[in-house]
């Protein structure tokens, strides 16, 4: 698994350096030779069908092939990521005990589901979101292309009229030039949607991340994620007032509270409104977590009477789980607890953990949302990248920015559905929230 994850990275980060290399390329031949004046030619392009053009045009496709395989190593990280969510939630009044068919007690609980469906839902449906918009991309990229007329800067010649007239000769378009505008014109645009996104959406209309987390706050529930065998995230959602369960008017008084500060902070940790963290496990929890998810992961067959049986035994895992994770963010296990702490500025801006992990698991406070790891939020720069290079090299092969365009946009709606519907499975059995309750 280690040689796996290290070609994996290997192929995105090379993808990345081919990529630069090729846009570098395409944009230098763009301003050194179309910069010229025609009475003084100094620089002229390779040869049509030269052996240099062919190696840029290979150079393209292996950098298209390379990212390829870092989506693709993406959505198998994040459609296999274990998540779970706590439920803080406690019965309004002591639990009524009745006869099941087979004859034993079973608790019948007073606590609602409908939180943890709520939140479910809302984490299902922020799994594809991102900062660039599809639509917008492509109409803003034909516009700029075709209607602008950016398109005929990739003529073989030197000039740089945007809209030459039908009785004007057209010299025929160079493939280096021809990436350099189309690479430049898609990776411009969508840069130029994530800076408007995050300066102004986000901070002034809606940030979904941060909606989530405060939702998470208001439903009483926590959401943990492991990413890998002991890392993980953990976004603490445990209600201030004890209840969330609770009427229209109960709700409202409590959030007048929390703008009077008339009432603890969400965060983790007391006077710390910190809610979001990065998980280190020991191998001891990891252990206990994998053995108490083991019937909760096994597959309900058909069968009428095995499935209630099965059934049964994964409801019993499910609260069993909610019911160790809860006494371990509670500091019950002397053996299994945890430290709250920040990172060095090292670890930040390497993106790695320096300290011994030793016998307790330890959470850093985390203020950048990196459980969006886990989400196509993100990854916004490799999906972009991803795009660009496959719009560039679909445009290489039919040389029509309308065919690339619609192509590439038909690819990213596939990437998304396929992200959709395995992502919705994969949540439906970790949390035992049935399909059907994902809207």
């Amino acid at each position: 698994m280690i040689v796996v994850k290290f070609l994996a990275f290997f192929a995105g980060s090379l993808a990345n350096v081919f990529f630069v290399v090729a846009l570098g390329t395409g944009i230098y031949w763009l301003i050194v030779f179309k910069g010229q004046q025609s009475s003084a030619v100094e620089v002229t392009l390779p040869p049509a069908g030269s052996q240099i053009e062919t190696n840029f045009i290979i150079f393209v496709l292996c950098a298209f092939v390379l990212k390829s395989l870092d989506v693709i190593h993406i959505l198998i990280t994040q459609l296999t990521v274990s998540i779970f969510l706590i439920d803080w939630e406690k019965p309004k009044e002591k639990q009524r005990f009745r006869a099941s068919a087979g004859g034993d007690q079973r608790a019948a609980s007073s606590v609602s589901a409908w939180r943890t469906f709520l939140i479910a839902n809302e984490w299902n449906e922020i799994q594809t979101h991102r900062k660039v918009n599809p639509s917008v991309q492509l109409f803003a990229v034909l516009l700029l292309l075709e209607v602008v007329g950016l398109k005929n800067l990739a003529s073989r010649d030197l000039s740089i009229n945007l809209h030459p007239g039908p009785d004007v000769y057209r010299a025929p378009w160079s493939p280096i030039l021809r990436f350099g505008i189309a690479a430049s014109v898609w990776l411009a645009v969508g840069i130029v949607q994530v800076v408007v996104s995050i300066g102004l959406y986000e901070r002034f209309v809606e940030d979904k991340i941060q909606q989530f987390v405060d939702l998470c706050s208001l439903s009483n529930v926590s959401v943990f994620i492991l990413m890998h065998r002991c890392y993980g995230f953990y976004i603490h959602g445990r209600s201030v007032h004890g209840h969330a369960d609770v009427s229209m008017e109960t709700m409202h008084s409590y959030l007048r509270k929390e703008e009077e500060n008339l009432c603890p902070l969400r965060g983790l940790e007391a006077n710390s409104d910190i809610q979001m963290f990065e998980v280190l496990l020991t191998d001891r929890m990891r252990l206990l977590y994998d053995r108490i998810t083991l019937s909760l992961m096994e597959q309900v067959p058909r069968g009428t009477r095995v499935r209630s049986d099965l059934c049964g035994q994964r409801l019993k895992s499910y609260y069993a789980l909610n019911h160790f994770l809860v006494s371990f963010f509670e500091h019950r296990y002397r053996d299994m607890d945890y430290m709250v702490k920040d990172k060095f500025f090292l670890e930040r801006i390497m993106d790695m953990e320096f300290q011994e992990l030793g016998d307790i698991s330890i959470l850093y406070n985390d203020d950048r949302a990196l459980f969006s790891r886990t989400l196509f939020y993100n990854h916004e720069l490799a999906l972009l990248l991803f795009e660009t290079l496959l719009f560039s090299a679909v445009d290489l092969g039919t040389q029509d920015f309308v065919v690339a365009a619609i192509v590439t946009f038909v690819v990213r709606k596939l990437v998304q559905v396929l992200r959709n519907v395995l992502g919705r499975r994969n949540l439906a059995e970790k949390t035992l929230v049935e399909k059907q309750f994902l809207i």
